[in-house]
């Protein structure tokens, strides 16, 4: 008798007097099958305008994360239903102070995050996230951990953490971030932080869409000059010194003074304010208050010489010029004759029977005959 015939016990067998072996008890299923038949029927009610737009001004972020998700979608059916909200949640957005953070990668930026937001909060404020994740060229997919690495502050109440896919935008700024920021301020949230996926050219794009932009780095990396672009330092408000705690804190105090001499060397920005270079510990929780008094501080100086508003203004112009130049290439892309048009002339290009440049003319004459 085979041992391992089927699922017989050999212990069973009349031969062996005495043994019995029970039959063992069948396996439940990882996923009771009534609960995912429940689940899986369970339709989500359609909302309309006017319930995002009630949802998102008492605050409910459930309806606010909705909204966004609709956003960021490339359905025309949903662009047009976020617009409307938009358009509705306006003039009640506004009242926030923007702040933009970035750096390298490595650098410390959720950290960081959690550590200054979870010092506004127990400042009274309320705190919403923008967090900007790099999506794959191939797989266009995201990762989206920021919630992960932000443990604390994404179990706080009074903070909304979104991560959104860069989604090919240019840098990693996503295409709808600054949309999203008007119904975070509908939704009643005082601060705003957007943090980008690193250094790179998306700085230009977060830099328009903020009131304060603060630039985190390390000591003790190289170089501390070596590869950074001037304008990135530009246009940075602080530098911030992360990780300066331990063996570091000497290296970082280095660091400090170098980039202040480099600070010197750029023209005073229109804000009237003076960049500053600051060292921080947001593992230790070090120097990460004084950050915050010193945006306080830049706030209160800008609203009182006029520039904080000017600079909202211009940044509201420069977006319109960004949504018209999105929107002409959206049309462009989705025209019926050049989607037809546009396999043909990429082989030929391929085929070197016509250039980059000619192909590209002819296209657009194409596409605008048909205007």
């Amino acid at each position: 008798m085979n041992i391992w015939d089927g699922h017989k016990h050999i212990e069973n067998d009349p031969s062996y007097k005495g043994l019995n072996v029970n039959k063992g008890v069948e396996s439940l299923p990882s996923v009771n099958p009534d609960a995912a038949r429940r689940f899986l029927g369970r339709k989500r009610s359609k909302l309309s305008v006017e319930q995002y737009v009630e949802g998102i001004l008492r605050g409910d972020v459930t309806i606010l994360s909705r909204a966004v998700t609709m956003i960021e979608s490339n359905k025309a059916d949903h662009q047009e239903m976020a617009q409307q909200i938009i358009e509705r949640c306006v003039p009640h957005a506004g009242k926030s102070i923007r702040i933009g953070i970035t750096g390298v990668p490595g650098v410390g930026k959720s950290t960081f995050i959690e550590a200054l937001g979870m010092h506004i909060l127990d400042k009274g404020g309320k705190l919403a996230v923008l967090a900007i994740d790099p999506s794959s060229e191939r797989s266009m997919g995201s990762i989206l951990g920021d919630k992960t690495r932000m443990e604390k502050l994404s179990a706080e109440k009074n903070a909304y953490i979104r991560p959104s896919p860069s989604a090919g935008s240019l840098g990693g700024v996503a295409r709808k971030t600054r949309e999203t920021i008007i119904l975070c301020e509908a939704a009643g949230f005082d601060t705003i932080f957007i943090e980008t996926v690193g250094v790179g050219q998306s700085e230009t794009a977060v830099h328009s869409m903020v009131d304060f932009f603060l630039l985190l780095m390390l000591a003790g990396a190289g170089d501390e000059l070596q590869g950074i672009k001037r304008g990135i330092m530009e246009m940075a408000d602080a530098i911030a010194i992360n990780k300066a705690d331990g063996q570091n804190l000497q290296k970082a105090k280095m660091a400090q003074a170098e980039y202040r001499n480099a600070l010197h060397l750029f023209p005073p920005p229109r804000s009237g304010w003076t960049p500053r270079v600051e060292i921080v510990s947001s593992l230790l929780n070090q120097g990460v208050k004084e950050i915050w008094e010193m945006i306080m501080e830049y706030v209160e100086l800008v609203k009182n010489n006029g520039f904080f508003k000017v600079n909202r203004r211009e940044q509201a112009k420069y977006w319109m010029f960004e949504t018209i130049n999105e929107q002409l290439k959206n049309s462009f892309y989705q025209h019926p004759k050049i989607k037809n048009e546009l396999k043909k002339y990429e082989q030929k290009v391929l085929n070197d029977e016509t250039s980059s440049f000619i192909a590209a003319r002819e296209l657009l004459n194409k596409y605008f005959d048909k205007l």
